[in-house]
């Protein structure tokens, strides 16, 4: 799930407003955009890249290992289907508010595949010096620049923020992967974490978070066996309870998914959680200046 150099994208609803605009950037940005998808304007060229009508059409022609998502909610689910069935590995939906049984269709279709789902409702994935893929300003380098800082978000306006300070701290980022805010996600706060750790890239990974659900409890527990220093803000610490903010998926309920309760699994596995965004470039310059001195004795 963490986009690398040379990876083909694929990008579904190329020609409509948003997805014109974002596969442009992306292409200024490094990201190899080998084609896109509108069955009404098959055969043609858009922004200097072919057409096809359907995923698996474009596979016949060229490697598609990755697949973006402009496309609305109702039609959603026959266009990840469609990539399912092209055989792409990676599908980033950008969408938000695909019906929950067009969302349980596609991951039952996912399950008897090689396909990971990157949202519903992500902001997508960045490589800083690289490329990236979605809605996250990639192309920004007052806000991403390559560095060694894994970056975790369910929010890609949170992510952004949290990338920004780093930046202007002089923390670069290995990368960023936005997961995606609505409350069923093909792809976890855990499973980012675990890619991060295995990268080698990354030496330091941040977990931004917010409340609803248990995603980063079950982060937590991983957190306790990693070597790599882990860092966290979770949003929502003053939200009254039972009241969605924000995200679908941003839900306390009967007293589970709440601040309070992420916050204790987070710190109980060694985790250092900060109270606001701009805390966690102090924190990981903590840690440079403490590996500067011990290198120094």
């Amino acid at each position: 799930m963490i986009y690398r150099r040379g990876q083909t994208v694929l990008v579904q609803g190329i020609t409509g407003k948003q997805g014109s605009f974002w596969a442009e950037k992306m292409i200024e940005c490094g990201t190899r955009v080998v084609g896109g998808v509108n069955p009404k304007r098959a055969g043609e060229t858009h922004i200097g890249v072919p057409i096809y009508g359907s995923a698996v059409e474009a596979a016949r022609h060229t490697r598609c290992d990755v697949s973006v998502i402009f496309i609305p909610p109702a039609l959603a689910k026959d266009a990840i289907i469609d990539a399912i069935d092209a055989g792409v590995g990676t599908i980033v939906t950008l969408t938000e508010h695909i019906p929950s049984h067009d969302v349980l269709e596609i991951f039952a279709r996912m399950r008897d595949s090689n396909s990971r789902i990157v949202g519903p409702n992500t902001a997508g994935l960045v490589t800083p010096g690289e490329g990236f893929v979605g809605i996250m300003p990639g192309h920004n380098t007052n806000v991403f620049k390559p560095g060694s800082v894994g970056v975790i978000s369910r929010s890609g306006s949170l992510g952004t923020l949290m990338c920004l300070n780093l930046t202007r701290a002089g923390h670069g980022q290995s990368a960023f992967i936005g997961i995606g805010g609505d409350p069923i996600i093909g792809t976890t706060s855990l499973d980012a974490l675990m890619a991060l750790d295995k990268d080698e890239r990354t030496t330091a990974v941040v977990l931004v978070g917010e409340i609803g659900g248990s995603m980063e409890e079950a982060a937590a527990e991983y957190a306790r066996t990693m070597r790599k220093p882990v860092f966290s803000f979770i949003a929502g610490r003053s939200s009254p309870p039972d009241k969605k903010m924000g995200h679908a998926g941003a839900i306390v309920s009967g007293g589970r998914g709440g601040y309070g309760s992420k916050r204790a699994a987070l710190e109980r596995a060694g985790v250092r959680v900060a109270d606001t965004p701009a805390e966690i470039a102090a924190f990981l310059s903590e840690i440079n200046t403490r590996e500067r001195v011990f290198a120094a004795e």
